[in-house]
This record gives structure tokens, sequence and C-alpha cells, in this order.
């Protein structure tokens, strides 16, 4: 009967310990939902092959960057362009898809796309940057005007 009531303790100490162990601990970072999208001047076609890929919000660093629309090849003939969506909470990027599956994209395709995007940034970046410090210098001499 000892042996029994062990051992039934025993097992049930196991599957207990065995659930906490599989449990999973999962964390992310919201920032809300993405801003409209902008306006910009569309491109001509660079060639019958490329497709328009409509500009779209991304996160970095807990905040949206914008990626203008850019004309890009899709990956294999009849595949479809999915944009990225936010959807409760949560960014979803977009991808290609089509009769041959999914397929993440690959910006090397674009051309020279992500630098254009990524030297805007910078230029914006720096113009922000320069807004504050002037912000900073008026405040600055009127605090010392009192």
């Amino acid at each position: 009967m000892r042996v029994r009531v062990a051992s039934s303790t025993v097992c049930a100490f196991v599957l207990l310990m065995s659930s906490a162990v599989s449990a999973q601990i999962s964390f992310g970072i919201r920032i809300g939902a993405p801003p409209p999208p902008r306006a910009y001047v569309v491109a001509a076609q660079p060639g019958p092959e490329f497709m328009w890929i409509e500009g779209y919000w991304y996160p970095q660093g807990g905040r949206y960057l914008w990626h203008d629309g850019y004309w890009s090849r899709p990956p294999y003939e009849g595949a479809y362009w999915v944009a990225p969506y936010h959807d409760r909470g949560q960014y979803v990027a977009g991808y290609w898809d089509g009769p041959r599956g999914r397929f993440e994209h690959d910006h090397r395709w674009d051309h020279d796309g992500d630098r254009r995007d990524e030297a805007r940034e910078r230029r914006e970046e720096r113009a922000e940057r320069r807004e504050d410090r002037r912000e900073d210098r008026h405040e600055d001499r009127h605090e010392d005007g009192r």
C-alpha cells in the first residue's frame, strides 16, 4: 500500500513538473497602430517584369518608419504581393505568395530602394535634431531673460 501511495505521489509530482517545464513565457513591445499612409509620387515602371509594392510603415526600435512604394521583381511568375499589416497589436510583415508558396521579401531584388529610404530617414532625423536644438536655444534665451 505504501509503495502504491508513494508511486502515485511521485507520478503526480512528475506530471506537475513536466507541465511546468513545458510552460512558455513570451513578451513583446507594442507600439500601437501605424500612422496613415503617406502620399508620394509613383516612378515609371522600370520594366514589364516589375510589380508595384505600395508604401508602408514598419516598426523599428519602438517607432514606425516609412518605406516608400517601389517597383520590385516577384520571386517567380504568378507570385503576388501580400502587403504588410497591423492586426490586434501585432505587425505582420509583407511577403510574396502564389502557386509555388510563400516567399519572404528580399530587398536585394529592389536595386537601391533601401539605401534611398535609409538616406531619407537620416535626413529627416538630422532635420528633427536641428529643430530640437533651435527650440532648446529659443527656450534658453527666454529663461535667461527672466
